[in-house]
């Protein structure tokens, strides 16, 4: 794909992949695990057994799919990568346009609960001031965009790319929303186009310590706990991270080769490390993993973390457009941090929520990103 063309797009999986699914769970070897050891050496055997065999006998792909198809789908090709992406049009005229990005292990999938009431508040409560056009696509390397063929898709990348994606589609004014890695995305759109972009929105911000301990000196009991929260990511937690940012194509194999594998590998962040199992859907796991199973993109879905490991823990410079911040319960994002890269203007603190909460608080979410954008239209 050389041309600029976006062209309609639908997924369609054959039978034969599913079946062929099917019979590659039914035939995995599972590991051995240490007794009485729960989550603290990563995803027990039988929390995946479980969900396995549901993903085998229970799960409905095609339900999944024809939501995913009720939404407008479109693919193009920027600077000789497919682009996936969704394209939901509000009824409001005056609707603004916004770019939501997913994270990793995460697809288009995590926003199904947000599009409806986000395009068109007056049909879910809201008022219709608040309504957004909203653009929805895959990374590169991710699902429907398919693998990335060569180096050099960072996020930074990816930013400049949405807002190509954007130009195409018309918008020369629009916002920016996004979690986990959409978090570090977005905000490079208001770097790569400040004079475009309204504003940044987002959620499960990261922003470690400068390393000056004058930066620690009165911080409050909340941001001490979150401080604690991602001392023990670095130390317990961060392992899927590590290997990821050095040695992807290492792991790819297993991604590749087997569901069972898959589906442990992306369940253990998706799972909330043994601290929040069941607070997501089972079918919204399994609707991202499959996505990447289906797409063979996972092992260059993990290859996107080495390609921005070398910006890893480096300042990065503030970003000139007004960002809003949503902190869920157990996210470590702290203010004063978050505010040496971004010009934070609206800071929410929630008691509920987590890390994806487009799937686990949709409707916190809608409220905080229409509350952010309504003096910014």
């Amino acid at each position: 794909m050389d041309d600029n063309k976006i062209r309609s797009f639908c997924i369609n999986v054959p039978n034969a992949a599913l079946d062929d699914l099917r019979a590659r769970l039914g035939l995995t070897r599972w590991p051995d695990e240490l007794p009485g050891v729960g989550w603290s050496y990563g995803v027990p055997a039988a929390y995946v057994r479980d969900l396995s065999e549901y993903w085998r006998t229970g799960y409905d792909w095609r339900r999944h799919e024809a939501e995913l198809n009720g939404f407008p789908q479109f693919t193009t090709a920027i600077e000789g990568q497919r682009v996936h992406f969704l394209h939901v049009r509000s009824p409001e005229p005056g609707a603004l346009p916004l770019v939501l990005t997913h994270g990793w292990p995460g697809s288009v999938a995590e926003f199904t609960q947000l599009i409806g009431p986000l395009t068109d508040p007056r049909a879910h409560g809201g008022d219709p001031a608040d309504a957004f056009h909203l653009v929805v696509p895959s990374i590169p390397g991710f699902g429907f965009s398919g693998p990335t063929h060569e180096a050099g898709w960072d996020a930074s990348r990816v930013a400049r790319a949405w807002t190509e994606l954007m130009h195409r589609l018309g918008y020369e004014r629009f916002g920016a929303q996004g979690g986990d890695f959409g978090s570090v995305i977005s905000p490079e759109l208001g770097r790569a186009a400040p004079d475009r972009v309204v504003g940044v929105h987002v959620n499960a911000l990261v922003t470690p310590p400068s390393g000056d301990p004058d930066e620690l000196d009165g911080l409050s009991g909340a941001d001490r706990e979150r401080l604690t929260g991602l001392t023990r990511w670095h130390e317990q937690l961060s392992g899927y991270a590590v290997v990821q940012s050095t040695r992807p194509q290492t792991l790819a194999y297993a991604l590749a080769d087997s569901p069972a594998g898959q589906l442990a590998w992306y369940a253990d962040w998706f799972a909330g490390h043994g601290d929040k199992v069941g607070a997501l859907d089972r079918d919204a796991i399994l609707t991202n993993v499959q996505i990447h199973w289906l797409t063979g993109t996972a092992g260059s879905a993990a290859r996107f973390y080495r390609e921005n490991a070398s910006a890893w823990g480096k300042e990065r410079e503030r970003s000139p457009v007004p960002v809003g911040v949503a902190v869920f319960a157990g996210d470590s994002t702290i203010r004063r941090f978050a505010e040496r890269e971004h010009r934070v203007v609206r800071w929410t603190e929630f008691g509920s929520g987590g890390h994806f909460a487009a799937m686990e608080v949709p409707d916190l979410l809608a409220d905080d990103v229409r509350a952010f954008f309504r003096d910014l239209r």
